[in-house]
């Protein structure tokens, strides 16, 4: 069994959409635990409802974000998994912690990266006058979003656009793309090689597609 650790801290719609396909038998993981840095993240909820392991550190409890780090990845790894997902987890992980889990971690973030790494995405690509938007699956490194990306998501912007109207539209895009890309991560079919990312052992040129029966593939 493919064991994956959840990070969150927020309402956890990505954790629920892994969680929903792991129950439908369509991913072949196994839930381990959902860990936050927020003590009243919704995703605790959703987590325990589930009978699923669910606890949260704060960070006002240490003194430093490295030592918190420490503390919450001592817990992760308790659980021994093989992979660790960032599922609209907010705080930047320190270098350290990192390092040792690159390859095994992956984040999904709303934009379309390289553009609009950090916060406030939507508004940005609004600001910015694009037509396109979307959100990307990638392995977290130590740079904030910069991480090489698996696979991505995209839509059209409309006139009348908000970030708002766009953070809604974009967010079931979120969820397929974040089973689909854990689903090859945990068939062992997408891997962290020197060169970048690999399907199947060979490096992609460029990130992979969510197309409209809920897969990802390559372009071209």
């Amino acid at each position: 069994m493919f064991d994956v650790v959840v990070l969150a801290s927020g309402r956890g719609s990505n954790f629920a959409a892994l969680l929903e396909a792991q129950r439908r038998g369509e991913l072949p993981i196994r839930i381990r635990a959902l860990l936050s840095d927020r003590p009243q993240a919704q995703a605790l909820e959703r987590a325990r409802a589930a009978g699923i392991d669910a606890a949260a550190l704060a960070p006002a409890d240490y003194p430093d974000r490295a030592r918190f780090d420490r503390a919450l990845f001592a817990r992760v790894a308790t659980c021994a998994p093989d992979l660790v997902v960032l599922a609209g987890y907010l705080r930047v992980i320190d270098t350290a912690v990192v390092d040792p889990w690159q390859g095994r971690m992956v984040n999904i973030h709303p934009s379309l990266l390289p553009k609009y790494p950090g916060l406030r995405t939507h508004a940005r690509a609004l600001e910015a006058g694009d037509r396109v938007h979307g959100a990307s699956v990638h392995f977290v490194t130590a740079q904030l979003d910069g991480g090489p990306v698996i696979a991505q998501a995209r839509m059209p912007i409309h006139a009348g656009d908000t970030p708002e109207k766009l953070a809604a539209r974009l967010l079931p895009l979120e969820h397929r793309l974040l089973v689909a890309s854990v689903d090859l991560i945990a068939r062992r079919r997408i891997t962290l090689g020197k060169s970048g990312v690999e399907l199947d052992g060979t490096p992609l040129a460029a990130p992979m597609q969510l197309h409209g029966d809920g897969t990802v593939r390559t372009v071209g």
